[in-house]
């Protein structure tokens, strides 16, 4: 028996998943300010706190040398940027201060704020929604400290800007050895 559907009325109606763990509604009436409070004292704070130490603590230069070595031979899975997207179902960014759901989540609410407020940029919506893409490296034998949150340059001081501060890098040998602990440390000024 052959079904024959006339007009798009006709066609079952499917589930909308982006319905699914929309934080929206939690959030539509938090404060601007409010975002991005790393001095949270809840259970999202701590973990938060406790990535950036980690992150702060432990990624030095030879750390990233290390790991220009191992992942720069792109030998360790290969995946459609769907794909790679789904893997994000997994994972919950613990540096997150703001958010405790799936990274997927946060990859397509990127995409569609830079498409509302970018709609001529199409090159835009889809930095958007890869940007985070790195993370899967967590499913590869990565600790969360090491593929999220905000970034610095290591073999330098970090600057005052760097979440959390001076004091979450103090654990960190780089900042003992005269080579990377000033401003500028292995790098030229104005580089």
């Amino acid at each position: 028996m052959r079904i024959i559907i006339d007009k798009i009325d006709d066609y079952p109606s499917l589930l909308d998943t982006s319905e699914l763990l929309r934080p929206e509604q939690v959030l539509k009436d938090k404060e601007a300010e409010a975002f991005r409070d790393y001095d949270k004292d809840d259970i999202i704070g701590q973990r938060v706190k406790q990535t950036y130490y980690e992150m702060h603590t432990h990624q030095t230069v030879s750390f990233v040398r290390e790991k220009h070595q191992k992942w720069l031979k792109f030998d360790h899975f290969q995946a459609t940027i769907m794909e790679a997207l789904e893997m994000l179902n997994n994972l919950v960014d613990e540096s997150d201060p703001d958010l405790d759901l799936p990274n997927i989540v946060h990859a397509f609410q990127t995409a569609e704020r830079i498409r509302k407020d970018h709609p001529d940029k199409e090159w835009f919506h889809l930095i958007g929604l890869i940007h985070d893409l790195g993370k899967v490296m967590a499913f590869y034998g990565e600790p969360q400290w090491c593929v999220v949150g905000d970034t610095f340059p290591v073999g330098c001081k970090p600057a005052k800007s760097v979440v959390f501060g001076e004091e979450s890098f103090k654990n960190n040998p780089d900042l003992k050895d005269e080579r990377y602990n000033t401003e500028t440390g292995m790098y030229d000024s104005g580089c």
